[in-house]
């Protein structure tokens, strides 16, 4: 990495979720001595040390090796949830978007390339233990997230074999979440309409409790932590992220004092569909059938080789997260712009 004046890091994704909390810690780390962060709004928002610039992925014109010239590393986080139904659309920022970013970093000649997946790229796995990181990653081929995701992991084998100077890392995080996200993520997967205030114990007397529904979270700083780590270390492959203990239905009822009432996986599923296909909800009912797949990540690989440890538990982001959407909060940029409805 550079000397004097510090490493330079690019993050593509930099106004969003993940994005937010990694420009913020890079730009506190003093062996950084600039970011530069890729959006397609540049946000009213500017930590010490950064600079943006207006980049769309899916452009076509956009000259991605300029920005990344001199870079350091190169952070990928730039995805596009929505609009879940036009696939061709999200396909286009999200699989051609990361394969221009991934030539570009090899045009440019940046040494490392941190690149964002997810527990969305696995095959379906198991419930009751959790796996490392060499369990399949095909995702579940019918969810539009999970399909993209999983082949962004097989260009990925093919550029790690056509540039092997590159140091690529994987991150493969489970589920994130954080206060300052939570009027975004309500929006992306509840709609617009979706009051956050619903998300109140004496609001919600019943839970659904529904065969599969067992998953994991994590915090998105530490999640950002494991990112920081990886720029300045010599590491590479994937690295599964979560936080503990697994979340069901069981833990959230707890948290809201509520009462799970069993649901069938169908009657689930058909309630989601209905939502979906009347445009009335974003989340599709294949990603539905995707999160009853998702197998529970083993995180020993991210421990001992990154250093890294989740300083919060999945029931405090899970409560903070709730506090977010009860109180409408966001942040200065604008996908994670605050509103409770509309």
């Amino acid at each position: 990495m550079s000397t004097s004046t510090g490493s330079r890091i690019v993050v593509t994704g930099a106004t969003g979720n993940v994005g937010t909390s990694v420009v913020r810690l890079l730009s506190e780390d003093p062996e950084v001595g600039s970011v530069r962060g890729l959006a397609r709004r540049i946000p009213d928002w500017s930590p010490a040390r950064t600079e943006w610039s207006a980049v769309d992925l899916a452009s076509e014109r956009t000259d991605l090796t300029e920005e990344f010239a001199g870079a350091d590393a190169v952070v990928h986080l730039a995805w596009a949830f929505q609009p879940t139904h036009d696939p061709a659309m999200t396909w286009r920022t999200n699989v051609l978007g990361s394969i221009r970013v991934f030539e570009a970093v090899a045009a440019a000649k940046v040494p490392a390339l941190v690149h964002a997946s997810s527990v969305g790229a696995y095959s379906p796995g198991p419930k009751e233990h959790a796996v490392d990181e060499s369990w399949p990653t095909h995702g579940w081929p019918d969810a539009a997230y999970c399909r993209e995701k999983a082949y962004l992991e097989r260009a990925l084998d093919i550029f790690e074999r056509d540039h092997p100077a590159v140091r690529v890392v994987r991150m493969r995080p489970a589920f994130l979440f954080k206060r300052e996200s939570a009027s975004e993520q309500r929006r992306i997967f509840g709609g617009r309409f979706l009051p956050g205030q619903l998300a109140r114990p004496d609001l919600l007397r019943f839970l659904p409790d529904i065969p599969g529904l067992r998953v994991q979270a994590l915090h998105t700083d530490d999640a950002a932590q494991a990112y920081a780590f990886a720029v300045r270390s010599d590491v590479r492959g994937a690295f599964n992220l979560a936080g503990e203990p697994t979340v069901d239905a069981e833990l959230l009822a707890g948290m809201l004092d509520a009462r799970p009432v069993r649901l069938p996986r169908t009657a689930a599923r058909s309630a989601i569909a209905a939502a979906w296909g009347l445009h009335l909800l974003p989340a599709s009912p294949h990603l539905f059938d995707a999160v009853l797949r998702l197998p529970l990540m083993d995180c020993t690989r991210a421990r001992t080789e990154l250093g890294w440890h989740p300083e919060h538990t999945a029931t405090e982001v899970l409560e903070e997260f709730l506090h977010g959407m009860q109180q409408g909060a966001g942040a200065r940029t604008e996908p994670m712009k605050g509103r409770k409805v509309g």
